[in-house]
């Protein structure tokens, strides 16, 4: 079965979410087999995703069975949804109970919340190591889709509880949406390691987040940086959290102030704090800093994860040789994916990036070869003859007036979208003097909030 699920302990829990239902490994299994009686091998299937058992399970024996899902938040506009559903005619919906009377579709099957809609639609074929699919992270209207193989997932699961430690005994919390790469993650390594998955729908900022994290004795935190933002304003350093014994951070890059000091306190506190980096493309993690080095090595995403290696292009694609140097990030691994799907006959392709990822990313490597990232390839401006880096920009308001921003434009104007109307003066001229930009270059717009989806992660105008 899939991640060998059935030779874990069966009396074992696998994952417990805040519904208070919880399900064992021996318990996954049987579902598994329940699941996939209803179900021909080698189907393509949507799962509209919760963090919950019901989901869980559904996506576990799909991979078990040899169906193929696709995994999408619950939430997903339904335009798009009927829209991909159009495209792609999958042979069934594992969705919400409370969804059912969205669709015209026969139930054929229910459990732990979530029922099984029959479609109608035919099976048609699907290359044989596809094993499910993801949208792409920045997808919001599109029905592009990332294609993973039986070999990406495993691998990326062993790689990511070999780098983490992960026994048995540990409890993470997911909190990030499972159709979500780093979500997935925290579960499939978990699961690959016999542990507990502590799934949750409840925010931050909710009491009873906080009330789940204790009662199930929670040992690891996965986030991406607004989650440690918002931490940090909820005081989570004065917190009493004895059975917590890693933070893992990725998603995007944390201010180096706030990377300072939650290395620093993992340091103090006999914890550990692991900045990874990584895209769905590449199956979450591509590379991570050893906790050890946290503290010496602020704003770095390390070095490549195992099986994994990373290397930088210039311009024209040739690799750049020099120990430090700055570059496109390229990375090699076998969790690299197979490409990309946006319609049902890509479906049947097979492997077209053979394990090499351009990540549209420019890093800088230091001398140790760590590298740093230095911001997207499609996140830079000309503006009057001057390289501006967005990502930069951004990073420097947000270490210099701790507020949340988001900075966009084009070759003309750059724009700076913020919060609060009072520092908005002050921080024209803070980017004047910092870029050197002229300053009708520069628009600041105030908005009553800055939008992020589901796992947090900014959704840029």
């Amino acid at each position: 079965m899939f991640l060998d699920i059935d030779k874990k302990v069966k009396s074992d829990i696998a994952a417990i979410d805040d519904y208070s239902s919880r399900i064992t490994y021996g318990q996954l299994c049987d579902f598994s087999v329940a699941f996939n009686s209803y179900i021909t091998s080698r189907t393509l299937i949507f799962i509209l995703s919760e963090n919950c058992i019901g989901s869980l399970s559904g996506f576990v024996a799909a991979l078990s069975g040899g169906i193929v899902p696709l995994l999408i938040s619950s939430n997903t506009e339904r335009g798009l949804l009927r829209r991909l559903i159009e495209i792609y005619k999958p042979s069934c919906l594992w969705i919400p109970d409370n969804m059912s009377d969205e669709f015209d579709y026969k139930p054929i099957y229910h459990n732990s919340g979530y029922v099984l809609l029959n479609t109608g639609f035919p099976q048609y074929p699907l290359y044989e190591q596809l094993s499910f699919l993801l949208p792409t992270s920045g997808s919001t209207g599109s029905p592009k889709l990332v294609r993973h193989s039986y070999n990406n997932i495993a691998a990326s699961a062993r790689n990511v509880a070999s780098f983490f430690e992960l026994k048995s005994e540990d409890r993470a919390i997911g909190m990030l949406p499972m159709h979500y790469t780093m979500g997935l993650s925290v579960i499939t390594s978990h699961l690959y390691a016999g542990a507990t998955v502590l799934l949750t729908k409840k925010s931050l900022t909710d009491k009873e987040f906080w009330e789940f994290v204790k009662v199930n004795r929670a040992t690891s935190f996965t986030g991406v940086p607004y989650s440690y933002e918002v931490l940090y304003k909820l005081r989570f350093f004065r917190m009493d959290l004895p059975d917590l014994r890693l933070l893992t951070q990725g998603g995007g890059k944390l201010s180096d102030q706030l990377f300072r000091e939650y290395a620093e306190y993992a340091e103090k506190t006999g914890r550990r704090f692991i900045a990874t980096y990584g895209q769905t493309e590449g199956t979450a993690r591509m590379a991570y800093l050893p906790a050890d080095l946290a503290t010496s090595k602020t704003g770095s995403i390390g070095k490549a994860i195992p099986g994994g290696s990373l290397s930088l292009c210039d311009d024209t694609g040739i690799e750049i040789n020099e120990n430090e140097a700055t570059g496109e990030m390229v990375y090699h691994g076998p969790n690299v994916t197979l490409g990309y799907a946006t319609n049902p006959d890509d479906l049947l392709k097979g492997d077209e990036n053979r394990g090499m990822l351009k990540t549209g990313d420019i890093a800088r490597r230091d001398t140790d070869g760590c590298y740093f990232i230095v911001g997207r390839i499609s996140r830079f401006l000309k503006l009057y003859g001057l390289r501006i880096s967005l990502d930069e920009v951004e990073q420097m308001i947000k270490s210099g007036f701790n507020i949340d921003c988001i900075c966009s434009g084009d070759d003309e104007m750059m724009k700076i979208y913020i919060t609060e109307e009072d520092k908005k003066t002050v921080l024209h001229e803070f980017i004047v003097e910092k870029t050197g930009l002229f300053h009708k270059a520069i628009e600041i717009i105030v908005l009553d909030e800055l939008k992020r989806n589901e796992a947090g992660k900014t959704i840029y105008i």
